[in-house]
Order: C-alpha cells, then sequence, then structure tokens
C-alpha cells in the first residue's frame, strides 16, 4: 500500500497507513520529476510517498 501525499497532509497519510497496517510507515520523498502524482487528499502535487 502506498499514499501520495502534499506537504499539508503528511500527518493524515501516517494516520491511516497505522490504522491499515499497524507498523510504523516509510516516507519517501519525492524527487524524480517522472514519478510526480497528485496529493490523495487534495488536488496539489505530491511531496512525499508514505508506504510499508
Amino acid at each position: 500500500m502506498k499514499i501520495y501525499c502534499c506537504l499539508e497532509h503528511t500527518e493524515l497519510a501516517l494516520d491511516v497507513m497505522v490504522d491499515e497496517i499497524e507498523l510504523a510507515p516509510v516516507f519517501e520523498k519525492i524527487e524524480n520529476s517522472a514519478d510526480k502524482k497528485s496529493c490523495e487528499y487534495c488536488e496539489n502535487e505530491a511531496v512525499y510517498v508514505v508506504g510499508n
């Protein structure tokens, strides 16, 4: 499971991941412009991929 999120929604993504997998997720900063996606909670550009 991966969640793409903007800076504003990182805390929400953390809470969702902890609830879903019951482990601390890994935050990866998106640096490659080819990997750019939009935030899953708003229309802003995603800055992090939160996953396990």
